[in-house]
């Protein structure tokens, strides 16, 4: 295994299998074909061609839109389609810097292919060699990669909030991180990724941030959603990322990132420039 195998995992995909998702004329995600079928029971909301999965023209009002589309994928879920509900909107466009359509159940967003942004925070303590990360085992009840590893602190980014007051917010619940500790974190990088997943799509933005902590803080989570909390060596991060799967997906490249970033992934590793191109798919 390599760091490089971590990040193909996560840009594995197969378009042939997919028709565009067009709103207002602007090609915004991708459906998978079988789901496009399912989506002609909708002629109202959805207009399915060989070509394209189509919002319908009629729905211009962004409340309109939020709207007709939530009653379709309710029933969606009522009927199984939809497995999962977690009652929390994502803006729906066409980037990370572009004006929401409307909004859309965070479960159903990889069903048609649409950006979907996190944050991501890298607690750690010491530096170089010395240094030691926080790292979060998930809840082993979790729909998604129950039981892995992941950042101290990493959450969906909600339709309603702003990035940092997410990451506010995440650090809250996920760690009982207070808003004066949390306001120390500093914005680093971002990470993107396209990943063919079971629904779908995963058509990824991860905004990272690094936090140093003091050596006497302990993280306690106070959502339920992390299982135990890790401090460990660096070396240790670091080998569990480059020889296993241990780490939930896209928590790898969110690690990798951290280690070139902090020079202990060097240039002179073999992997180096493949890894830094590999995470700006």
């Amino acid at each position: 295994m390599s760091f490089l195998d971590r990040i193909a995992v996560c840009n594995l995909h197969d378009m042939s299998a997919y028709r565009p998702f067009i709103v207002a004329g602007q090609e915004l995600g991708w459906v998978k074909d079988n789901f496009a079928t399912r989506l002609l029971a909708f002629p109202n909301v959805f207009q399915v061609t060989d070509e394209a999965v189509i919002l319908d023209d009629r729905l211009q009002d962004f409340g309109d839109r939020t709207e007709a589309v939530d009653e379709v994928l309710r029933l969606l879920h009522k009927d199984g389609t939809i497995e999962h509900w977690i009652e929390e909107k994502f803006p729906v466009k066409r980037s990370a810097s572009a004006t929401p359509v409307f909004d859309m159940e965070r479960a159903a967003i990889s069903l048609f292919g649409l950006p979907a942004l996190g944050v991501h925070l890298n607690g750690y303590v010491g530096h170089g060699a010395d240094m030691k990360m926080w790292v979060g085992e998930r809840s082993h009840v979790k729909p998604i990669e129950p039981g892995k590893l992941d950042q101290l602190v990493a959450g969906g980014q909600p339709a309603d909030l702003s990035i940092w007051d997410n990451l506010i917010k995440e650090c809250a619940e996920e760690a009982s991180i207070d808003a004066a500790m949390a306001e120390k974190a500093v914005s680093v990088s971002a990470i993107t990724y396209r990943m063919e997943v079971s629904q779908g799509l995963r058509c990824d933005v991860l905004y990272n941030f690094d936090l140093k902590l003091d050596s006497a803080f302990t993280p306690v989570n106070a959502d339920d959603e992390v299982h135990a909390f890790h401090l460990w060596p660096i070396d240790k991060v670091t080998d569990i990322v480059h020889d296993t799967d241990d780490f939930k997906f896209n928590c790898s490249l969110v690690v990798i990132d951290f280690l070139i970033r902090h020079g202990l992934i060097t240039p002179d590793h073999p992997e180096y420039v493949d890894c830094v191109k590999g995470m700006r798919g």
